[in-house]
């Protein structure tokens, strides 16, 4: 989509991550996010990720938004009406081009390709296709970030982990369980996926932060 939008976005960062340092020394170029349950603050992660990347990087960084669930990352950005990633990957009829589909933030750093708004019912992800499109934006940006649904709560995330280069698991302080993020890595990697890291996420501190940090 050509010229820029402007949105209030306000990203806060994950409690605990230097992925985006670690990520930056492998040839990993996609790479999605993703957590055992929902509401386990998914969507924050991957825009703090997808920013430190690009203030990070010097190449160009997208951020995609897989979640059919209402209040997506692309509902929160005013983006939940455009045109995005289920219509790239099963609107057959009148299928968009993807650089048509893709938002440029004049306050963020970074692309957004939206969720999209097309209803495909009953329809499996096309494992293929979706290799194919993939491959075409990762030739145009030098990091493509997906904000995937929870690993329980949609079977697309298994599908799309199995064909990114890594996979991020976002774990919630004091409510993912570890026995529960443990079946999720080993679900993921029984998916064919490779799990390079975590995100700890709302970390509480009983002491403050700046004494954790040099213990």
């Amino acid at each position: 989509m050509d010229g820029s939008t402007s949105r209030s976005l306000s990203i806060a960062t994950p409690s605990e991550t230097n992925l985006s340092a670690t990520v930056l020394d492998l040839e990993q170029r996609t790479l999605m996010l993703t957590a055992a349950n929902s509401g386990s603050g998914t969507s924050t992660s991957a825009l703090a990720f997808a920013s430190q990347l690009a203030l990070m990087s010097a190449g160009n960084v997208l951020l995609i938004d897989s979640c059919t669930r209402g209040n997506n990352l692309s509902q929160q950005l005013g983006l939940g009406k455009l045109r995005g990633f289920s219509d790239l990957l099963f609107d057959h009829d009148t299928p968009p081009l993807s650089h048509d589909c893709i938002v440029r933030l004049s306050d963020q750093p970074f692309d957004v390709l939206p969720a999209g708004n097309y209803r495909r019912g009953r329809e499996r992800l096309d494992p293929e296709h979706l290799r194919s499109l993939l491959a075409q934006l990762s030739a145009r940006y030098r990091f493509v970030v997906i904000d995937s649904e929870a690993v329980y709560a949609n079977a697309d995330s298994l599908a799309i982990a199995s064909l990114v280069d890594g996979v991020i698991l976002v774990i919630t302080a004091e409510q993912t369980r570890l026995e529960v993020a443990q079946a999720t890595t080993q679900r993921l990697l029984q998916a064919g996926a490779t799990v390079i890291g975590s995100v700890f996420n709302r970390r509480k501190y009983y002491m403050p932060k700046w004494l954790y940090d040099h213990l």
